[in-house]
C-alpha cells in the first residue's frame, strides 16, 4: 500500500483484532477529514501493538522521501481488558510509544485507541451515531496539522 503523494492523506493505521470497532471508528472519522479536503489510505496490523511500530515505519518513509509523507497519520484500535494484566501493557506502552512519535517527529498524529473494560463501552464509543471517537480523533489531527503549518508558516505541512 504505497501512495504515490501524501499531502492531502491522512494515514490510519488501524488494528484489526476488533474489526466491527475500527471500521465504525473509520466510517466517523471519513467525513471529517473529506469535509476538510483530505483522503485517507489505510493500512490495517494485527493488534494495537503493531500500531506505533507501523506509525513510526511511515514517518520514517516520509523523512527519507518526501513522496511518501502523510499529512498527518491516525493511530486506531481498540484494547478491551481481559482476565490478566496484558491490557495494561497493551495500553501503556502503546500510549507511550505513539506519544514518542509525536514528540520526537513533531508530527500530526491522532490518537484513536479506544482503552475499554468491555465490548458494549468499546461500541457505544465507536459508533458514528453514539460517541463517536473516530470523528473526534480526526478533528485532533486536523488540528495538529494546522498548529504544524502555523508554526512552520508553510502551507505544505
Amino acid at each position: 500500500m504505497t501512495a504515490q503523494t501524501n499531502a492531502k492523506t491522512i494515514l490510519v493505521v488501524e488494528a484489526r483484532y476488533y474489526e466491527k470497532i475500527t471500521d465504525d471508528m473509520v466510517q466517523g472519522a471519513t467525513p471529517v477529514f473529506a469535509e476538510a479536503g483530505y483522503e485517507i489510505e489505510r493500512l490495517p496490523v494485527t493488534g494495537v501493538f503493531e500500531v506505533p511500530a507501523a506509525c513510526e515505519l511511515a514517518v520514517q518513509a516520509g523523512i527519507k522521501d518526501p513522496h511518501k509523507k502523510y499529512a498527518g497519520i491516525m493511530a486506531m484500535g481498540c484494547v478491551i481488558r481481559g482476565e490478566t494484566d496484558h491490557y495494561d501493557h497493551i495500553c501503556r506502552e502503546s500510549s507511550r510509544a505513539l506519544m514518542d512519535i509525536t514528540t520526537n517527529h513533531l508530527f500530526p498524529l491522532g490518537f484513536a485507541i479506544l482503552t475499554c473494560e468491555n465490548m458494549q463501552q468499546a461500541e457505544v464509543r465507536a459508533d458514528p451515531a453514539q460517541k463517536n471517537k473516530g470523528a473526534e480523533a480526526a478533528k485532533a489531527v486536523l488540528r495538529m496539522i494546522e498548529l504544524r503549518r502555523h508554526f512552520r508558516g508553510r502551507e505544505d505541512g
